[in-house]
């Protein structure tokens, strides 16, 4: 998809949410990437905490994105 269309904005916009929320399960990289909660590795954290709070609204708005990217487009 391209990037600069609105749907390619919200494909990198759900996939940088969901690769945030994955990675902060991970011990290490949450004591080394989310402990800060400014600057860039503010971004991340702040991306991590959409992915875990609204997970639910998370994974129907990346079921809805992969049929629409499949099948209707």
């Amino acid at each position: 998809t391209n990037a600069y269309s609105f749907d390619g904005a919200l494909v990198m916009s759900l996939l940088f949410v969901c690769t945030c929320a994955y990675l902060r399960r991970v011990p290490r990289l949450r004591q080394w990437c989310f402990s800060e909660k400014s600057g860039l590795w503010g971004v991340l954290y702040k991306g991590a905490v959409i992915g875990v709070r609204l997970h639910i609204v998370v994974a129907i708005a990346c079921t809805v994105m992969a049929f629409y990217v499949l099948f209707v487009r």
